[in-house]
């Protein structure tokens, strides 16, 4: 059976049987103000708007969409919508099971369905980035002669993902994660609504706050959790959802532990003295406790860069930029996947030579401004590519350290009240033996006398 006649069968077999489906299949949007979240692409005169056919002039809009985002964000949701909008077929592809066969098949399909009922044809083409080169090419000319308005989404940056000719040709939109209010509207519009439990069920606030946990901003994999906790309940002759019942039916204890409380801090302050204390294990546990229990990722991926430059600093220099990558990849990927990604900044971390030589010498440095401590700055150091500074004495007397074999001119940096003032003890620990000896050779040739 050719994709998009299957895809129609399965619409119809919704439509005819709609208690039969899903609860997320039967909660999804039928037009774009019944869309939870996005409202940066849902504002009147946007993109979407004028796709579907909103505001003057009609249907308009490029032949060409791709949806950037976290799962569960309303991807597929949104090109659902634009098709029964616009009154197109709607025909959905995933790039993880189909190939250049099935999208031409699609794409004939779409042809036939013009020329012989004047019906246009959105394709959906779920996880676009797994396509090839090759398999995105076959894609050109259906959007070029705009055959079909092509909806495609991805989780994965599109400008490394998706072919250039491609990308040039459609209006590229970037989904936000979902916020704990869009899942909470989300899920009392299901309990209440006619297509979904019909208020058989109540929530009550320590389930709603577990099952917002479970969710992770994605609104699939909260529906899912409720539709099956509901089920468990209504079997159970209970007409509310308990936290016993929910943590059974998708077998997740709920986590002791408030977001905006001292668990939070706890967990969170347990979590590093682990990786300064090179325990591993024990950082992972905190690290699965705040994930399990829904923390923000880029919380816990800005604590790992403290910890980088706190604990660890030129012990191993590369700790540094390996949590500020995982931070970036975090802002990038959200959860499930930035789990994997804190995991390994964590391990890093925890298992890198340790050293607090950065974090004791700017203290002791910026104790010492606090005392007073600072004074002019040698006359030598100061600028001197103005007017009239040679008058003064600036720059006269600078040795310019490249000039010498060495690189290094024996002459007063620090001001008078500081020019014997040793702040950086560096560790022998790791990468920064090599410092402890650039220190002390240093020292000496800068003339300095010995602490």
């Amino acid at each position: 059976m050719e994709p998009d006649l299957f895809t129609a069968a399965a619409e119809e077999r919704q439509e005819k049987d709609p208690a039969g489906s899903p609860l997320a299949v039967r909660m999804r949007p039928r037009t774009l103000d019944e869309v939870v979240g996005q409202q940066h692409l849902l504002k009147a005169g946007s993109p979407l708007r004028r796709l579907v056919g909103e505001g003057s002039g009609g249907p308009a809009g490029p032949s060409s969409v791709i949806l950037w985002g976290p799962p569960g964000t309303g991807k597929t949701t949104l090109a659902y919508v634009v098709s029964k909008a616009t009154d197109k077929r709607f025909v959905e592809l995933s790039a993880i099971t189909a190939g250049v066969k099935e999208v031409r098949a699609v794409i004939d399909g779409a042809r036939r369905a013009i020329g012989g009922f004047g019906k246009e044809t959105v394709l959906f083409l779920d996880e676009i980035h797994r396509f090839s080169k090759a398999q995105q090419d076959s894609l050109l000319p259906a959007v070029e002669n705009r055959w079909v308005t092509l909806i495609a989404a991805t989780t994965e940056n599109p400008y490394f993902s998706v072919i250039s000719p491609l990308l040039s040709r459609s209006l590229l939109l970037t989904l936000e994660p979902l916020t704990d209010g869009d899942i909470r509207g989300l899920l009392e519009r299901a309990l209440a609504d006619e297509r979904g439990l019909k208020n058989a069920v109540t929530l009550p606030g320590d389930t709603e706050e577990h099952l917002l946990r479970i969710a992770g901003g994605d609104a699939r994999r909260a529906l899912t959790a409720l539709e099956a906790a509901a089920g468990a309940a209504l079997d159970q002759g209970e007409s509310e959802i308990t936290l016993s019942t929910l943590e059974q039916t998708v077998d997740r204890a709920a986590v002791k532990y408030d977001r905006d409380g001292d668990q939070h801090y706890d967990v969170a302050s347990a979590l590093i003295k682990s990786i300064r204390g090179s325990d591993v294990d024990a950082a992972l546990h905190y690290l699965a406790r705040m994930i399990e229990a829904g923390e923000d990722p880029r919380f816990i991926a800005r604590r790992l860069m403290i910890s980088a430059s706190e604990d660890i600093g030129l012990a191993d220099p590369n700790a540094l930029p390996i949590a500020v990558a995982a931070a970036q990849a975090v802002a990038m990927i959200g959860f499930p996947e930035a789990a994997l990604t804190l995991s390994h900044a964590t391990i890093a971390l925890a298992l890198a030579p340790k050293s607090n030589a950065a974090t004791t010498a700017i203290g002791a440095a910026m104790e010492d401004v606090r005392k007073g401590l600072a004074g002019p700055v040698p006359p030598h150091l100061r600028d001197g590519h103005y007017k009239g500074a040679a008058k003064l004495g600036h720059a006269q007397g600078y040795v310019y350290p490249h000039d010498l074999p060495e690189g290094i001119a024996e002459q007063q940096y620090a001001p008078d009240a500081l020019k014997d003032r040793e702040y950086y003890t560096p560790g022998r620990h790791g990468a920064e033996a090599r410092y402890a000896d650039a220190v002390e050779w240093t020292r000496k040739r800068l003339g300095r006398r010995r602490s």
